[in-house]
């Protein structure tokens, strides 16, 4: 194993902004504290919170690594007090709260899972962002359960795919919204039950067709804004409509009686901003309930493309373009 350098290559910005804003930068290796490991990044996973922290609109929680990176996978190089597993030389992916586009990065030591022979290490820094989220909120907070439907939108994104890949070994009908035929394929292919050109047809009047008029039970939804009353009507009673991203906008106008009528139920949640306490609790149910899957080989994340990481700005410029299908990942040393 190599050693530690003092210094590392790091992707920040110095001021909110357009993609360009991204550079490289020399910057000290991070130390573990207590119950945190330092790991040899190998890939970094790009996702949406990236590109709004950058645009300015989504700083890291205090104390957390002002560097962008939420995901990471690579080699445990150092740990801090206290931390008996895992151990030096192990590999590993982590869910982080920033840093990871960088060469090193410090992760807290619950929160990281070994990587299973078998699994490329792009694929595992793909996992912990989108599974840790998906998993929360359809299963934790929506009450997924086998034999439901669940409407998804952005069917092709790192959670769409991630949402397609679960519900599918999980017993869910996944119904997805997609932009464009080629995404709606691409969707279908990777199991979705349905998939909604939402450019060329209405996906509440979509959804009322598939169901026969039955309605999803669950919505999972990253629009928000004029989205929700759409959602709303797509849910048959006692549905829930859970919420994890506002990219339409922070206001939503709803009918309450219609909620109550129908005995609706609205939820959502941010995964960053909690514990590591909560984290820690989360992780240890996904090691349990789905990283056998990911063992086994039955679960792989959707990968679009690995960028290298001091091109960080070319793979942003490609999440906001929308261009990608799954995953895009940094590879800091591959």
């Amino acid at each position: 194993m190599k050693p530690v350098p003092a210094t590392m290559i790091a992707v920040g910005f110095d001021s909110p902004g357009a993609p360009d804003v991204l550079r490289p930068e020399t910057m000290p290796v991070p130390a573990p504290g207590p119950g945190q490991v330092l790991v040899r990044v190998a890939y970094a996973g790009v996702n949406r919170p990236d590109v709004i922290q950058r645009q300015g609109f989504y700083p890291p929680p205090p104390g957390a690594s002002p560097i962008p990176g939420l995901e990471i996978s690579g080699q445990i190089v150092a740990t801090g007090a206290g931390v008996t597993t895992p151990f030096v030389g192990q590999m590993v992916c982590a869910l982080v709260a920033g840093g990871g586009y960088a060469e090193y990065c410090v992760a807290e030591a619950a929160l990281c899972l070994p990587v299973p022979e078998g699994l490329p290490l792009d694929q595992a820094a793909a996992l912990p962002e989108t599974l840790f989220t998906v998993w929360h909120n359809v299963f934790e907070r929506g009450w997924a359960t086998e034999g439901e439907r669940v409407l998804v939108h952005g069917g092709t994104s790192g959670i769409g795919t991630m949402a397609i890949l679960l519900g599918k070994l999980f017993g869910l009908e996944v119904i997805v919204t997609c932009g464009g035929p080629d995404k709606c394929a691409a969707a279908l292919a990777l199991g979705a039950a349905h998939a909604i050109d939402y450019k060329a047809t209405d996906f509440v009047e979509e959804v009322a067709r598939i169901t026969e008029g039955a309605g999803v039970h669950l919505v999972l939804d990253m629009v928000a804004g004029d989205y929700v009353a759409r959602n709303l009507k797509c849910l048959a009673e006692d549905g829930r409509h859970v919420t994890i991203a506002v990219q339409g906008g922070v206001r939503a106008e709803l009918n309450m009686a219609e909620v109550m009528r129908r005995r609706l139920t609205l939820t959502g949640s941010t995964l960053r901003p909690r514990s590591n306490e909560f984290k820690s609790l989360l992780a240890d149910e996904i090691h349990k309930t789905v990283w056998p899957l990911v063992a086994e080989g039955l679960l792989r994340p959707v990968m679009d493309r690995a960028i290298p990481l001091d091109e960080a700005a070319a793979a942003h410029a490609r999440m906001e373009a929308g261009a990608h299908i799954g995953k895009i990942v940094l590879a800091a040393n591959p």
